[in-house]
């Protein structure tokens, strides 16, 4: 349930599965309400899990052979994920389901290079070379590689599986994954490597929602106030912003702007835009959700920009996270996509594009599909 690239690591490896043309249907196994209700919420199938295959020694096998068992139809391929490898790319994942739905392998699993040089010590210290001889160190590129499990995807025969009951049986292949994409997270160190790639490698060109939330001082203005003599204030905002707005009302795009702040600039500002406006607010997450509630809309597709700390709960609460490209660096932490824009310069104008590219995407017909054999990915047997 932990939050990276403004999702939760579950929704990440769902929409990734779903995302795999070969995927039929995702199964989550759980006994963990919150849980159960993400991934119910991004259309999976749920799985109670029971208490003698939830504890902390329960093996992913136990619980595949659990999960196995209560389905009517057995699928002929069984494809295991998880949710702690955030960066699973469906042309990976497809690639290896070509190599065992082909026949090649029985089982293809996500790997990525390594060709470090590997020691073991025994009981009393002393360090052994492991899989090299010590006395020769030839250059990286002149080293064999050896391949480390990723744990993102392991794919496997379902009839095989069900007869080993392992998850490496008969002839077994690597599905070789690009190194950004082998994180495991077991740490904190390794959520926050996780967040930094995922912020340098998932550009994004469209958003497809039905609603944009903004903040205003930081978002719609620079996070700075121009004080008069009087104690009164004034601010500077972008007349590319105020188009942004407009070409989002003509596409029929539901907006609020949602402040904390009790100031008639910001009233004169929502008014000139023609756009609702709740001030004075001091718990944002709960002002949004009865918004979308009323609305009837879909929270996952909503998206809100933020700039600062009291931006987060109602982040969290929408499938669409943003950020201006000033925000607090732990505001941007919890945002799925950052904007190039800061406050006030051109950030919401930029949120409106990529809203309206989304529509643009939306309605754009699809071409004739590609009828040929699929292009296996980088899958090659295991040694």
């Amino acid at each position: 349930m932990r939050r990276i690239g403004g999702q939760t690591l579950l929704a990440r490896a769902i929409e990734s599965a779903f995302a795999t043309p070969s995927v039929l249907d995702v199964v989550v196994s759980t006994d963990h309400p919150e849980i159960k209700a993400e991934a119910l919420a991004h259309g999976a199938t749920v799985i109670d899990r029971p208490a003698d295959i939830a504890g902390d020694t329960s093996s992913s096998e136990s619980v595949l052979l659990h999960a196995l068992g209560t389905l009517d139809v057995l699928p002929q391929i069984t494809v295991f994920i998880q949710c702690t490898s955030p960066i699973i790319d469906p042309t990976d994942l497809q690639g290896a389901i070509n190599m065992v739905a082909s026949g090649a392998a029985d089982v293809s699993f996500a790997v990525v290079p390594d060709h470090g040089f590997h020691w073991t010590c025994d009981e009393m210290g002393a360090a052994h070379a492991s899989g090299h001889t010590a006395a020769i160190r030839p250059r990286r590129q002149d080293r064999e590689p050896r391949f480390r499990e990723t744990g993102a995807f392991y794919v496997m025969d379902t009839t095989g599986f069900l007869e080993a009951e392992h998850r490496f049986f008969g002839s077994v292949a690597v599905a070789q994954v690009p190194e950004e994409h082998g994180i495991d997270i077991d740490t904190e160190a390794d959520l926050e490597l996780a967040r930094w790639r995922l912020a340098r490698t998932a550009p994004v060109s469209g958003i497809d929602v039905d609603a944009l939330v903004t903040d205003f001082d930081g978002v719609h203005t620079a996070d700075t106030a121009y004080l008069n003599q009087d104690g009164s204030e004034a601010v500077r905002v972008s007349r590319s912003d105020g188009m942004g707005i407009s070409l989002l009302k003509k596409a029929g795009i539901h907006l609020l702007i949602l402040s904390t702040e009790t100031n008639p600039v910001v009233t004169a500002r929502a008014t000139k835009l023609g756009v609702e406006v709740a001030q004075s607010v001091s718990d944002k997450a709960t002002v949004l959700n009865q918004w979308i509630l009323d609305r009837g809309l879909d929270p996952a597709r909503v998206a809100y920009l933020g700039n600062d700390v009291n931006d987060l709960d109602a982040m969290n609460q929408v499938g669409w996270p943003l950020t201006v490209a000033d925000a607090r660096d732990s505001v941007h932490a919890a945002a799925r996509h950052r904007l190039a824009r800061p406050g006030g310069l051109g950030a919401v104008r930029e949120a409106a594009d990529l809203i309206l590219a989304g529509i643009r995407a939306e309605r754009t017909p699809e071409t004739t599909p590609d009828t040929s054999e699929p292009h296996p990915s980088e899958a090659v047997p295991a040694r």
